[in-house]
């Protein structure tokens, strides 16, 4: 069943594109003071992603995580109990390079780099697990309730937990400094999923949907919602096969993006 905030999110969105009158919109979620904008909130951009070329992902790859390693390979962590690993492979080939098993009893999560260390989520155990560039495993930190995604974002990391919430945690002990909520037009956006940190904004996956928002981390606003309606996704039709999976290819404006149980990695430009 779709949620209220869900159909506002949608209408706002198809209305921005298709540049219609908000009547059909407004008769459901009735438009009142209890549903209408944070005066302090700002419009965000509505973009969409042009597809430059595919490119093929490990098999059977439940996709929690994505990025690059610095060298041109990209770092997947997947989930699932019993099949949970942290992988390099190269987005050329497909080739797996490196991989390491999580334990049987962990579901793993999102990922991210900070200088010489990776660190990957857990889903339900409250374990951050932290590796050298080897996937040797060099500590364990905790955390409560659940573990969605990590982006590294100057002197921090970014972690999502599956709410409207973005938790600053700090990069060697994985302590909480602090939390940011995340809006867009005044409403929370629920189901934060699989982030990317780029040039100070953090790029969201959210559970369920085709859009991935660009958040102000500081402020918790939306300021882009991008469309990836460009990519084909009517293959996929099991209900775990959503988008998740953003990984900037440093030193130009494009992504690799991709989704849970997909076989194919999509470079895009967002425009």
């Amino acid at each position: 069943m779709i949620t209220r905030q869900q159909w506002y999110i949608w209408c706002m969105s198809f209305l921005r594109r298709a540049t219609l009158v908000a009547v059909p919109c407004c008769a459901l979620t009735a438009c009142s003071s209890n549903t209408s904008n944070s005066p302090d909130s700002s419009t965000p951009e509505y973009l969409s992603v042009e597809v430059l070329e595919t490119a093929p992902l490990p098999e059977n790859s439940f996709t929690q995580g994505l990025e690059e390693d610095g060298k041109g390979n990209l770092l997947l962590g997947t989930g699932k109990w019993g099949e949970s690993r942290l992988i390099r492979f190269s987005p050329a080939s497909g080739e797996v390079l490196q991989e390491r098993a999580l334990d049987d009893s962990l579901f793993g999560e999102g990922i991210t780099r900070y200088n010489d260390s990776i660190w990957q989520l857990t889903w339900k155990r409250g374990q951050a697990l932290r590796y050298d560039n080897d996937f040797q495993h060099t500590g364990t930190a905790t955390y409560a309730g659940e573990g969605w995604g990590l982006c590294a974002h100057q002197d921090e990391l970014v972690m999502s937990d599956g709410t409207s919430t973005l938790r600053h945690m700090d990069p060697e002990t994985f302590a909480q400094r602090s939390t940011t909520e995340v809006t867009l037009e005044g409403l929370p956006v629920d189901n934060l999923n699989e982030l990317e940190c780029v040039d100070g904004d953090v790029y969201a996956n959210v559970w369920q949907s085709n859009d991935i928002y660009r958040i102000d981390p500081s402020s918790g606003e939306v300021t882009a919602v991008i469309s990836t309606d460009a990519i084909d996704k009517s293959k996929y039709t099991d209900p775990d096969d959503v988008l998740n999976g953003i990984a900037h290819i440093e030193g130009t404006d494009e992504f690799w993006l991709t989704g849970k149980r997909w076989n194919e990695l999509y470079r895009v430009r967002v425009k």
